[in-house]
C-alpha cells in the first residue's frame, strides 16, 4: 500500500489507546526485519533512518541519502500501514533532500543547537514539509546519553518545560512533540526512571501527539501507561542494534578460513550472518509492537 501519513497513523493510535513504534534501521536487513515483523503482527509501523548518523562526523564523507530513500519502493509494497521517517537531522539541506526523495516524515534534531537556532530550523522545515504533506516532529528538552563511544555519560538531560512546549508548538506548527521526561538515549543496560508528573504537565498544555525517543531505556510494562498519558509514538534503535550484533557475532564465530564464505554471507541459509541479524531484529521488533499495543491494529 502507499506510504501512510503519520498524522493519520497517530490519530488512529490515540483513538485506539495504543502506541506506534518507530524502529530505526541502518541497512537492508534491519529495514526488512522491521517491515516483516509488522506484517507478522498485523501492526502499523514507522520505518526509517537516522539522518544524523548518515552524516556523522566519524564518517569519511556523508552517506548518499538516495540509497536509503530507495527503500521507499519496498515499503509501498508492504501489506500493513508504514510511514517513512528521516530521523534526528540538524541539516536543513539533508532534510530538504529527504523530502524530495520521498520520506513522508522528518524530525529536526535539537542537540547542540541553541533555542533560537532550533526554532529557526524547525520553522524552515515546517515551511518546506507541510506544503508537500510531510509530517514534522520536533523536540523540546534534552535527553541524557547512557553511553557514547563505549563510555558512560556523566551529563544530565533537561526535562521538557510544559509552557515552553506550548509556545513552541504555536510558534512552529509542528505535528508532534518529542519530550524529555527521564528517558535516555543509547542506554545499553538497565532502564530509566520516568517522571510521570512531568509528562502529565506537558500533556495538559499541548494538543499534539507526544513522542518518546530513547525507547530502549523504557520498561516494556510501562508503554501502555505512557500511552494513557498522551504518548503516541516510541522510538527504538539501540536495542535493535544490540540484537543484531549479538546474532551476527554468534554466527560469525563459526567461520574461519578456508570455509566457504558464501554460506556465511549471501546464500541465505542457516549459517548466513545477514539472515541471523535480520531474524534477531525481527523478533525484537515483534516484542516491541506487542508491548506498545499496536499488534493486530493494521486492519482496524
Amino acid at each position: 500500500m502507499p506510504l501512510v501519513s503519520l498524522s493519520g497513523m497517530l490519530a488512529d493510535a490515540v483513538r485506539g489507546a495504543y502506541g506506534v513504534c518507530y524502529c530505526e534501521s541502518w541497512n537492508l536487513e534491519s529495514l526488512q526485519a522491521v517491515v516483516e515483523a509488522a506484517e507478522d503482527c498485523r501492526s502499523p509501523v514507522v520505518a526509517g533512518f537516522n539522518g544524523g548518523f548518515l552524516r556523522h562526523c566519524s564518517r569519511r564523507k556523508a552517506e548518499n541519502l538516495a540509497y536509503y530513500a530507495g527503500f521507499k519502493l519496498a515499503l509501498e509494497r508492504s501489506s500493513v500501514p508504514v510511514a517513512f521517517l528521516l530521523n534526528e537531522s540538524d541539516s536543513l539541506e539533508q532534510i530538504e533532500q529527504g523530502i524530495e526523495l520521498g520520506f513522508n516524515a522528518v524530525m529536526p534534531e535539537n542537540e547542540g543547537l541553541g533555542p533560537a537556532e532550533y526554532l529557526d530550523l524547525v520553522r524552515k522545515v515546517v515551511a518546506l514539509a507541510h506544503p508537500r504533506n510531510v509530517w514534522v516532529e520536533a523536540q523540546l528538552g534534552v535527553l541524557p546519553n547512557g553511553t557514547r563511544d563505549g563510555h558512560s555519560e556523566a551529563g544530565h538531560g533537561e526535562i521538557t518545560d510544559p509552557e515552553r512546549a506550548r509556545c513552541f508548538i504555536e510558534q512552529t506548527g509542528i505535528d508532534a512533540l518529542s519530550v524529555s521526561i527521564g528517558n535516555v538515549h543509547v542506554l545499553t543496560s538497565g532502564k530509566a526512571a520516568i517522571d510521570f508528573d512531568a509528562l502529565r504537565q506537558v500533556r495538559e498544555r499541548v494538543n499534539v501527539p507526544l513522542v518518546l525517543h530513547g525507547g530502549t531505556s523504557l520498561e516494556y510494562k510501562l508503554l501502555r501507561e505512557l500511552v494513557g498519558l498522551g504518548v503516541a509514538k516510541f522510538n527504538f534503535g539501540t536495542i535493535l542494534k544490540q540484537a543484531y550484533l549479538d546474532a551476527v557475532r554468534e554466527r560469525l564465530s563459526k567461520y574461519e578460513r578456508p570455509l566457504n564464505p558464501h554460506a556465511f554471507l549471501g546464500v541465505g541459509g542457516d549459517s548466513d550472518i545477514m539472515i541471523a541479524g535480520r531474524e534477531a531484529v525481527r523478533a525484537t521488533v515483534k516484542e516491541l509492537l506487542n508491548a506498545a499495543g499496536s499488534a493486530g491494529r493494521a486492519n482496524v
